[in-house]
C-alpha cells in the first residue's frame, strides 16, 4: 500500500511537456485530468487513513484511477502523432 500521492507528472515523467500542453489546449483532457487528481486524492486520504473507506469502494476509486491513466495515456500517444 503506497501512501504517496501520483499525479499525472509521475505516471507519465517522460511525457511532461506534452501533459502542459494537452491541459493548456484540451478540455477534455483538463476533465479528465481533474477527475484523476480527485480519484487519486480520494485514494491516498484513505491509504494514509484519513478518510474510511470500505475495501469494495478503494477498489473500485483505484479501477476508475486505472481507466482514466489508459485514457491519458491514448491521448498523449494520439498527441505524438500529431
Amino acid at each position: 500500500m503506497s501512501h504517496v500521492a501520483h499525479d499525472l507528472h509521475a505516471e507519465f515523467p517522460n511525457d511532461g511537456d506534452i501533459l502542459h500542453d494537452l491541459k493548456m489546449s484540451d478540455g477534455h483532457f483538463r476533465t479528465v485530468a481533474d477527475r484523476y487528481h480527485d480519484i487519486n486524492k480520494e485514494i491516498h486520504r484513505i491509504e494514509a487513513e484519513v478518510e474510511a473507506a470500505s475495501d469494495e469502494r478503494s477498489e473500485e476509486l483505484k479501477k476508475q484511477r486505472l481507466l482514466i491513466l489508459d485514457e491519458v495515456a491514448a491521448m498523449i500517444a494520439q498527441a505524438k502523432t500529431a
